[in-house]
């Protein structure tokens, strides 16, 4: 008997535990507006178009209150103020959540996304559903790197510019996107052994699962500078 006879059930993870200082906002940024809502609402709705996601567990930061009140009303939407100090922490304690107070299986999905991504479309979670289901391993939203890739001279730091060290072959650079995707119980055990990971599918890389790379859309970027926050408020409407 195969996974598929057990059917496939969906969750999501969104991390909202951090504090936004790249940007220089005066509150974390998920909570700075985009057209009139929050980003991490508008984040959070763009999840929840996709009906098959059975519940969005929000983890913010301990003693964030600011979550729990924007979402009080939505039945799809938990949050969990449990935190922790990175992104791998974050995510471990929201999946643990997951399969230890809600009922969620080890072989259930989920969708791990980043509360700053407030433009992810339901096409591309779509996409990425048709084409890990059945599967057992996951993977992740990314895009090909069309430009050139330049990497710079270490030692150079100059205020003038750095140093060009060497021109990059694109072939095969990709740039990963969220939602990425697993298996809940693998990617509970990946995140538990390899704490130093940045992302869900470098945990996965390391314990040696099958990663995909499913093509996402340049809207879904994540909203890292105030160059990134302006370009999404006029995409948005604001």
């Amino acid at each position: 008997m195969t996974m598929l006879d057990y059917g496939e059930r969906y969750w999501a993870v969104m991390p909202a535990g951090g504090t936004g200082s790249r940007l220089g906002a005066q509150m974390p940024k998920q909570y700075l507006l985009l057209g009139g809502q929050t980003m991490i609402e508008r984040s959070v709705a763009a999840l929840s178009c996709a009906d098959w996601i059975e519940q969005v567990v929000v983890v913010a930061a301990p003693g964030d209150s600011q979550a729990a009140r924007l979402f009080v009303r939505h039945a799809r939407v938990q949050v969990l103020a449990r935190g922790g100090a990175t992104r791998r922490d974050s995510v471990l304690a929201g999946v643990s959540f997951l399969l230890d107070s809600v009922g969620a299986l080890p072989s259930d999905w989920v969708l791990v996304h980043d509360a700053a991504r407030p433009a992810v479309s339901l096409a591309a979670l779509e996409r990425l559903k048709t084409t890990l289901a059945g599967g057992r391993g996951g993977g992740l939203l990314a895009l090909p790197v069309a430009d050139t890739v330049k990497r710079a001279h270490p030692a150079d730091a100059a205020m003038t510019g750095e140093k060009v060290a060497a021109t990059v072959d694109r072939q095969g650079l990709w740039l990963a996107q969220t939602p990425q995707m697993f298996r809940l119980g693998a990617l509970a055990q990946a995140l538990a052994q390899f704490p130093e990971v940045t992302d869900e599918a470098s945990a996965m890389e390391a314990a040696g699962e099958t990663v995909r790379l499913v093509e996402g859309d340049r809207m879904n970027f994540k909203v890292t500078t105030p160059d990134d926050l302006d370009l999404m408020r006029r995409l948005l409407g604001d």
